[in-house]
């Protein structure tokens, strides 16, 4: 495809570079790239590869707009509040680039759908947060022999790669098994600096366009350590490992696999809860109105404490019922009736099962968190 007047004006400024030109520029305009998430990171790759004039660019996400994403996720507005993410994130492209083919999936990535979706695409980006769908992406690529353009952001902190299993390592090489469920938090847990996403976002779409053009040195057998808060890039060098479950001459993998069970996350249905150590956030309500005697703790971080709390609760965060010192625990009597409470009911799930090894016999957790008390009891609690 030959650029026409409109797209020589468009993108006049890749043209003047000699590494782009007229023939990079065309190659842009009949790559495919396809983004997983149209969130944090998802959004200023999907904005600037727009922007930059690919031809086909494929969007998957299943979820829906929400007010608290719009502190980072600016292919968002108020105005798509409530609407799906591809959808608010096609219309945005729209604008930005009416000459982009945008594909959506309003779906969840997974083994049954990766390849099928996988296989029409040059280049895959991933602006996803969790293990389960790192490991599927990274596999999927190994399988198709595809580039695999990874991110990571929590906190202050990003990490960048490049995975491609033909001329280097791949994820697995890096990370050939999982963390612990629950030992990495997510960014609604551990928070993110809102810009972060701009920053590694943006270095996504590089290296994709770099991938594209066939162009500069990319990070394949690198990974990019970015610090916000010093301001500092690092950079450690990776190696194709030779015992890899999946790139090595002699995988194991050979095709997709359960991931979330890979990854040790049982789906709602399947989690089991012991018998009697959850409590109902209106049943807390009906305690606190008898003048029950209990103990209501809060095993949150002290800046969520700092956004909202309920009266009486006493803050004493999950990291210290972990160490499992008494000294840590605020006062609290094996003999008290303890309830514990986090945002969603998953922490303090955590804290009542530790709490009950370490000897206090009376230990719920509140299920929903402060979030369903909002929900339920308390409306001018703020929601997060």
């Amino acid at each position: 495809m030959s650029l026409s007047q409109d797209q020589i004006s468009r993108y006049s400024r890749h043209l003047l570079l000699p590494e782009v030109g007229v023939e990079g520029q065309e190659k842009i305009c009949n790559s495919k790239i396809l983004c997983i998430g149209t969130g944090g990171l998802g959004s200023p790759v999907a904005l600037y590869l727009a922007a930059a004039g690919v031809g086909k660019l494929g969007l998957i996400d299943f979820d829906v707009v929400d007010k608290s994403n719009l502190q980072r996720q600016i292919a968002h507005g108020e105005s798509t509040v409530g609407k799906l993410k591809v959808d608010s994130a096609k219309e945005k492209i729209a604008d930005l680039n009416s000459d982009v083919d945008v594909v959506v999936y309003n779906e969840r990535l997974s083994s049954k759908n990766a390849l099928e979706i996988f296989k029409d695409y040059d280049v895959i980006v991933d602006g996803t947060d969790n293990f389960p769908t790192r490991y599927l992406a990274n596999d999927a690529c190994v399988l198709l022999k595809k580039p695999y353009v990874y991110g990571c952001i929590l906190k202050f902190d990003g990490q960048v790669s490049v995975f491609d299993s033909r001329t280097g390592p791949c994820y697995r090489c890096l990370y050939p098994e999982p963390p612990p469920p629950g030992l990495v938090p997510s960014c609604a847990e551990g928070g993110v600096l809102g810009v972060l996403c701009g920053v590694i976002g943006t270095l996504q779409a590089t290296e994709a366009v770099k991938l594209v053009l066939g162009k500069g040195d990319t990070l394949n057998g690198r990974l990019m350590l970015y610090d916000a808060l010093g301001m500092k890039f690092r950079e450690m060098k990776l190696r194709k490992d030779k015992n890899c479950t999946i790139c090595s001459d002699h995988p194991t993998i050979t095709e997709l696999i359960d991931y979330e069970q890979f990854c040790g996350i049982l789906p709602p249905e399947e989690k089991v809860v012991p018998a009697g150590m959850e409590i109902e956030p209106t049943s807390v309500k009906a305690m606190m109105d008898s003048k029950k005697s209990f103990k209501l703790v809060d095993v949150r971080e002290p800046s969520e404490y700092g956004i909202c709390k309920i009266e009486g609760s006493i803050l004493i965060p999950l990291g210290d019922v972990k160490a499992r010192d008494q000294a840590l625990l605020n006062g609290l009597d094996p003999a008290d009736e303890i309830i514990t409470h986090c945002h969603h009911g998953v922490r303090s799930l955590t804290a009542a099962e530790i709490l009950k090894e370490m000897g206090f016999t009376n230990v719920k957790s509140m299920s929903g968190g402060i979030d369903e008390w909002s929900v339920q009891v308390d409306k001018n609690i703020a929601r997060y």
